[in-house]
């Protein structure tokens, strides 16, 4: 899975978590790391188990630690009254800052929660309340909560056993329709008066697939949801929330279409939608709910559209196009559907778009290689850009940070992919190793965007990383997004043998040096190029790898399996079932013949443990291979100990198996 996206978009997925919980580990938590090391080398603590990884050196910590000492602190949104901005703190306690004018110093809120795993903060439109969801195990158990600001107080308002996710207010902020599943059935909508837990009542069930609510309709009767039943594939749908009548607005496709990010007009005569419906790229479509006819903005689009905001008044639309990996902003005026000019912003990656209650302002989180997550706004009838929050980095310049290169290649089929390329500073001479670093999903893409730690491989060590895109990935298209599914798996893989070919004619890349590695569905690709292209690489790094599609399969929780099936295939077709035995990376370990470091989480939902053990067992004998076996980890590393613990350890490999 990708260290910045996830293996499933749907709900709480860890990997999201993540990158927003290492970029807001504060310098305090890092420097407490680095005090209790003070002996030789760095204890991996009570909860890992490892195989095979050396001792530590202390000093590795204090080498890496100005790369991860730099954060910065993600948009919650406007104040509901004045223009003020709020910013996020989500690590192991939760904040609130406020800045009360563009490039001012965070001051601090009201609002403070002291509990980890919390995802995310949502925020009641009246602002006296919050609900946010928390993952206090680690097994993706979600749990729906209420926080009162004024007295901050917490009320669990979920049952603490199914698994919550994804709450939306009311307008009126008295309701708060969410998703919820049972471990043993699809993904639901429950209604709650949250003030009232006891409520909280189903108001549509699934039958096995996925069930996400976006907004509630003007007068607060109706919600529009989507039914996903993979993450690319969905429907539209209108709730009665009183009666709990459904009805669909989108077509019955003869292919396969997505909708996503349904959003209500002003007027409620309609819904804005993200959606590739009758196209191969996604564009915003209007729906109008008497007649069901669909018109576009933009009509005929060129890339994928991210996401959507419209404004409160309900004259504009804000939307980010997805061009290449880079972030384009665009307005767009409601009634005339033309485009509005928009100001230049710096090049890097859009998201979180939020209007001011005024409909003036639009703010938005900014991140670019050199930028872990700055907050701009743009005034969208001036078009003026102001600065509110900048990215601290602790007197590291980050300036001089690897900028992205897009890189293109052709593979087996004629087929072109493309990824990026990082290369370290030119003090490094020679031709320089490559780490291929593979994002999971498998329908998510690789962006540039800032890379924390990793930047340690190409500063210190002189390490290029390339992080490709290959069929499968998001952003290029609906042709491509479904270009490896079911039996066509093995041309994913392929593409990964065409990199290490592109590799090979660049003058300043050593071809008999390179390390693959992935995480979750990217350490599944990264595993089989381990056994396809065992003599053209090093070694390999998986995390939370995905070793066998079958065992994945019967063993990942109920609601995910046919939302997986839609993308990998049937595990209970034999035709299917063999095809994912043949190719599991598990079933054909003798062919790995190159090192191995393995990280896995004990607690793991989706990628069982044993699969991790399995593969460990069935190459330690032959081939150096490290273990790192977090007992109070899921799918994923969460705590700031065992991150630290995994960043060491993959350093120390990168080391003894790829620079020497």
């Amino acid at each position: 899975m990708s260290r910045t996206n996830g293996y499933r978009r749907f709900g709480e997925a860890f990997w999201g978590r993540r990158v927003r919980e290492f970029a807001l580990a504060s310098l305090a938590l890092l420097l407490s790391t680095i005090v209790s090391a003070q002996s030789q080398f760095i204890s991996p603590g009570k909860s890992i188990e490892t195989l095979g990884v050396p001792p530590i050196p202390s000093s590795l910590a204090r080498e890496v630690a100005p790369y991860t000492s730099i954060y910065g602190l993600p948009l919650a949104g406007w104040d509901s009254e004045k223009r003020e901005v709020l910013l996020k703190g989500l690590s192991s306690v939760t904040w609130i800052s406020r800045v009360t004018s563009p490039e001012a110093s965070p001051k601090p809120s009201s609002i403070y929660i002291q509990s980890s795993g919390i995802y995310d903060v949502y925020f009641q439109p009246q602002g006296k309340y919050l609900a946010y969801t928390r993952d206090a195990d680690g097994n993706e158990t979600f749990q729906l909560y209420l926080y009162n600001i004024s007295r901050g107080e917490s009320t669990m308002l979920s049952d603490g056993k199914s698994r919550n996710t994804e709450p939306v207010w009311s307008n009126s902020g008295n309701r708060i329709v969410y998703s919820s599943t049972p471990r043993d059935s699809g993904v639901n909508l429950r209604v709650v008066n949250p003030f009232e837990p006891q409520t909280d009542h189903l108001v549509a069930q699934s039958s096995g697939s996925y069930f996400k609510a976006y907004d509630w309709s003007p007068d607060d009767k109706q919600v529009v949801y989507c039914d996903f039943t993979s993450s690319t594939i969905s429907t539209l749908w209108l709730l009665d929330v009183a009666s709990g009548k459904k009805s669909l607005l989108s077509p019955k496709p003869d292919q396969p279409e997505l909708y996503d990010y349904a959003q209500f007009s002003k007027d409620g005569k309609g819904v804005f939608v993200v959606t590739d419906h009758d196209s191969d790229m996604r564009r915003v479509a209007y729906v109008d709910l008497a007649s069901g006819k669909f018109t576009y903005v933009p009509s005929n689009p060129k890339w994928d559209v991210d996401e959507f905001q419209l404004a409160p008044d309900g004259k504009t639309i804000a939307l980010a196009t997805n061009e290449d990996g880079i972030s384009r902003l665009h307005l767009f005026d409601v009634v005339s559907s033309k485009e509005r000019p928009a100001s230049q912003l710096p090049i890097g990656i859009i998201s979180d778009l939020k209007w001011s209650k005024d409909s003036t302002d639009l703010a938005f989180n900014f991140k670019s290689p050199q930028t872990p997550n700055d907050v701009y706004s743009v005034n969208t009838q001036t078009g003026k850009v102001e600065l509110w929050a900048k990215s601290v980095t602790n007197g590291v310049d980050t300036s001089l940070f690897s900028q992205a290169a897009l890189i293109r290649w052709s593979t087996f089929d004629g087929k072109t992919v493309s990824g990026f390329l990082y290369r370290p500073p030119a003090k490094f001479k020679g031709k320089r190793p490559v780490i291929i670093d593979i994002h999971g999903g498998p329908e998510e893409q690789y962006r540039p965007r800032f890379n924390y730690e990793e930047n340690y491989f190409l500063n210190e060590l002189g390490v290029a990383k390339i992080y490709p895109n290959v069929r499968g990935s998001s952003g290029y298209g609906k042709a491509f997004l479904h270009s490896d599914d079911g039996v066509r798996r093995e041309d994913a893989v392929k593409d990964v043998g065409a990199l290490l070919d592109w590799i090979k004619t660049q003058p300043d890349l050593d071809s008999d040096r390179v390390l693959v590695e992935g995480a979750s569905y990217g350490g599944y690709l990264a595993l089989s190029t381990a056994y396809v292209y065992s003599d053209r690489i090093k070694a390999t790094i998986s995390d939370s790898g995905i070793t066998n599609l079958v065992s994945c399969a019967e063993h990942t929780d109920a609601w995910r399996r046919d939302i997986d099936r839609a993308e990998f295939g049937d595990e209970r077709d034999p035709k299917i079932r063999k095809f994912m035995e043949r190719t599991a990376p598990l079933n054909n370990a003798e062919k790995i013949k190159k090192p191995l470091l393995i990280f896995q989480g004990q607690n793991d939902p989706r990628v069982p443990v044993s699969e991790a053990a399995s593969l460990v067992a069935a190459t330690k004998d032959r081939i150096p291979v490290w273990y790192v076996l977090a007992k109070d980890e899921g799918h994923g590393f969460v705590q700031k100990n065992d991150r630290d613990y995994r960043t060491y350890a993959s350093i120390l490999f990168v080391k003894e198996f790829l620079l020497k």
